[in-house]
């Protein structure tokens, strides 16, 4: 097939979905087509027995077919002291989970033709012309030599964690551990009163790991990109997203900040402690985000909070060839640009690095319970995960709030493994 052929294809199958895009709906009593329903109910029993075990204190689980809803359910506690009971419209901090939201915000951006991928980032962030990588470090008192990049940061670098940047307080590196919190650099979201733009300035002038695209190195790159969407657009990143994204797809319930009435059903924030769940501490990060403090950091990468519900939805859109209740977000081709290797062998061999997602390879399905081949997903680190299958039309999503909590939960790899198993 011709590259042309293959273009109108995606373009033809791009004015189909527009005709036929799936819109959530609740199955209600009725059996889902295509799936097992005596499959379903071990899927809830696995969950329910999780929960008397206490793996997890509490969780939501979401599984969908072609946009119906096969399974929705709420178990455990929102909260364990006060003996709050999670319910299906809960709310969870979705972490990382935000990296697929920004980018497709900057993909939105891409369409309409204000930069290519590959652009230098210091285009339009001038703080980071030239970088510099890491050469020495000095753990006495944190100083340290670097040397010039030969590359300079693009755009596409920071979409797929290859720029070189690191995350501070979360980085596999001490050395760039100590160099972002001396800097004052957000990692993950803040009560303080602080914008991206000035933690991406302070970012900006550090050290990287290595020159931009020669390593995966997991890092602030979607939150340099939240800031980039903020010039580019001219609107706060926040605002954009509310217009551009969550308004039109309808995820009333996915915010930075939470308002008055939404602030109830932010679940907490567990670990394990004396052998029980209990909330988490103050830490690195305040676990009273996202319901108070200055409200003015809107970390790309991490500072989201949504509901299974909303998640689906955008999901759903992807899965529609970018269009959701007749709402086109993003078009076919951008879909299947964003679904390529982006990375090449630098990441896994079960799933390589898309834009935004990871994406299934030929030996994740030969290794069992990933889904089918281009199966997208990602996870956020209070232990929320989502995947989606481009084959069969199954969304399955498990949001869970915990944090510190060592490796006992096995809901995660059981869940996605039988999901896949429901399909007739």
């Amino acid at each position: 097939m011709t590259k042309n052929l293959f273009l109108i294809l995606i373009c033809l199958i791009g004015m189909q979905s527009s005709l036929t895009a799936q819109v959530i709906s609740q199955a209600g009593k009725t059996p889902v087509a295509g799936i097992s329903q005596e499959r379903v109910t071990k899927l809830d029993a696995m969950l329910e027995e999780a929960i008397q075990k206490e793996q997890v204190p509490g969780l939501v689980a979401m599984v969908l077919k072609n946009g119906q809803v096969v399974y929705h359910s709420a178990k455990g506690f929102a909260d364990v002291e006060s003996g709050k009971k999670m319910e299906k419209n809960s709310i969870f901090r979705i972490a990382s989970q935000t990296k697929a939201i920004t980018s497709t915000a900057i993909m939105i951006l891409w369409e309409e033709g204000k930069f290519r991928l590959d652009d230098p980032i210091s285009k339009y962030i001038p703080e980071f012309k030239n970088p510099q990588v890491l050469s020495n470090f000095r753990y006495a008192d944190t100083t340290y030599t670097t040397k010039p990049s030969s590359r300079e940061i693009t755009i596409r670098h920071l979409l797929t964690h290859t720029s070189g940047l690191g995350y501070g307080v979360i980085d596999g590196d001490e050395r760039m551990k100590m160099i972002y919190h001396k800097a004052g650099v957000v990692d993950l979201f803040t009560t303080e009163k602080v914008s991206i733009e000035q933690s991406v300035k302070r970012l900006a002038k550090l050290p990287l790991h290595h020159e931009p695209g020669a390593k995966y190195t997991y890092s602030e790159g979607l939150d340099v990109l939240g800031y980039l969407v903020e010039i580019i657009s001219g609107k706060p990143f926040d605002v954009f997203l509310k217009e551009r994204i969550f308004d039109p797809i309808g995820m009333n319930d996915t915010r930075f900040y939470l308002s008055e009435a939404q602030a109830p059903r932010l679940v907490t924030v567990h670990t394990r402690k004396d052998n029980k769940w209990a909330s988490y501490p103050v830490t690195f990060y305040d676990p009273a985000y996202p319901k108070s403090g200055a409200k003015t950091f809107f970390s790309g990468g991490a500072g989201l909070s949504s509901t299974t519900e909303d998640y689906a939805k955008f999901l759903q859109m992807y899965l529609n060839g970018g269009i959701y209740n007749g709402k086109r977000i993003l078009s076919p081709h951008t879909i299947h640009t964003m679904m390529q290797n982006q990375v090449g062998d630098l990441w896994n061999a079960d799933r390589y690095h898309g834009i935004g997602f990871g994406v299934v390879t030929d030996k994740g399905v030969a290794m069992g319970g990933m889904g089918s081949k281009g199966t997208f997903d990602w996870g956020g680190y209070f232990n929320t995960q989502y995947f989606a299958d481009q084959e069969t039309g199954i969304i399955g999503l498990i949001f869970k709030q915990t944090s510190g909590a060592g490796n006992g939960d096995e809901t995660g790899w059981k869940f996605r493994q039988m999901v896949f198993t429901l399909v007739e």
